[in-house]
């Protein structure tokens, strides 16, 4: 019996069949076999009406007839191959028409099988069942490609988690060293500077007052007066002194800077003048902003907004605006955009403002090339870099997203247009609960 020769591949629900056919008796014939056969059957007599049907429940396969008034089957096919939410619908095409050409035709047009009329009721209900079938496979293997994408996007971020981590492990423990090491003998010569331009200000009065006591020393020490560039040395030993003073005095920046940035120290979460962070990576990047080769000394342009102390994983936003300044200067390396005056310095641009009550909003823009809509698409991906290999990761704007979204429950976006340069926009709450 055809009852025991069909088995449904599905097992919960039972399939859907829409039977499209503009004379009444076929579609009642086939309606009544395959509702035996345990299938759930929809009906439509002619082309539009088989569209809307369709469109409104998307059947899990359709019986089509060719020869059809006003729209034919060919065209009802095509109509359903375009649409986006139909296209995937199998389709099997009932036909008087025997001819190679025409079987052809319904292949091309989208249609996954071509029964001749008379036809068999053996043969359509195993052709049936088999598409049904493939279709359901076809279902179950795009399940599983979605499923391993997502799994492949989630091993890529938890391995770029776990790199960012180790790397910010690895850089907490060098700065902190650096800054000891540093600190201890810089302290030491700061110390002593004042001190000793103390004691040399009072030889200097010494000798002045030998000068004036003696105002005609022996041919020896004229000699060695002579020698020595007495007048210079005692101009020059001032400059001396004032250049060691500015030395140290930038060291203890750097320093300062070194310890802001990785907040040695701190707890995680904390209320932090983002201002400090902002500026203690430029102090790191300084020698980066430096005039280099052909390429102009780096402005920097600063609008800070009235912020209030923000709440936030300091170390981890330092991070953040490093890389974005870090980006930016890497994007003036490559020139400035062609929108821009030719004149135009390589140019940064910093601005803070605090939107509305509970957020603050940080931008960082350059005057450079810009990125394209293609590149835009996939930059906080994670190890994605348009860098030489060796010049990039592909870790810095992916840990900075993860950073601004996931940890700070914030915004990171970007806008850009080729030759008119980039703006990353950051966007966080002020107070970020620790759940």
């Amino acid at each position: 019996m055809l009852s025991q020769m069909i088995h449904h591949p599905h097992s919960l629900q039972k399939p859907d069949i829409l039977i499209v056919d503009d004379t009444p008796d076929n579609i009642r014939f086939l309606s009544s076999i395959l509702v035996e056969q345990g299938y759930s059957v929809r009906k439509a007599i002619n082309g539009k009406m088989a569209l809307t049907a369709a469109k409104t429940v998307t059947p899990d396969l359709i019986l089509l007839d060719i020869n059809m008034p006003e729209m034919n089957g060919y065209e009802v096919c095509e109509v359903l191959k375009k649409d986006d939410e139909t296209r995937t619908i199998p389709v099997i095409f009932l036909s008087a028409l025997d001819d190679v050409l025409d079987k052809v035709k319904a292949f091309q047009v989208g249609g996954v099988d071509y029964i001749t009329k008379p036809f068999h009721l053996e043969e359509i209900l195993v052709r049936i069942q088999n598409q049904l079938t493939i279709q359901t496979l076809q279902n179950k293997l795009q399940t599983q490609n979605t499923q391993l994408k997502n799994a492949l996007t989630e091993l890529k971020t938890t391995q770029a988690q776990l790199i960012h981590k180790e790397k910010m492990l690895s850089l907490s423990q060098l700065v902190a060293g650096i800054a000891h090491e540093i600190n201890n003998p810089i302290s030491f010569i700061a110390g002593n500077l004042t001190p000793a331009r103390q004691y040399i200000k009072e030889l200097l009065k010494l000798l002045d007052l030998y000068q004036q006591e003696y105002p005609n020393p022996s041919v020896s020490i004229q000699e060695a007066i002579q020698q020595i560039d007495l007048t210079f040395l005692v101009v020059d030993l001032e400059k001396l002194i004032s250049s060691m003073q500015t030395g140290v005095d930038r060291v203890h920046t750097i320093i300062l800077a070194l310890r802001i940035f990785s907040r040695l120290g701190e707890s995680d979460i904390k209320a932090v003048d983002i201002h400090e962070g902002i500026d203690s990576a430029l102090v790191l990047l300084q020698p980066q902003l430096r005039q280099e080769g052909s390429r102009a000394e780096i402005k920097v342009i600063k609008n800070y907004g009235n912020l209030p102390l923000i709440t936030c994983y300091a170390s981890q936003m330092n991070q953040v605006f490093l890389n974005l300044l870090k980006n930016a200067v890497d994007a003036l390396e490559l020139g400035i955009g062609k929108d821009f005056p030719e004149s135009s310095p390589p140019t940064i641009w910093i601005s803070t403002e605090l939107t509305g009550l509970e957020s603050i909003t940080i931008r960082v823009k350059d005057n450079g090339a810009g990125i394209s809509e293609e590149v835009q698409s996939r930059l906080f991906d994670p190890f994605f870099t348009t860098k030489e290999v060796g010049k990039g990761s592909g870790l810095g704007l992916s840990t900075s997203y993860q950073i601004v979204v996931e940890k700070h429950k914030g915004k990171l976006t970007c806008n850009s247009f080729p030759e008119k340069g980039a703006e990353f926009v950051v966007e966080i709450p002020v107070y970020l609960i620790k759940k």
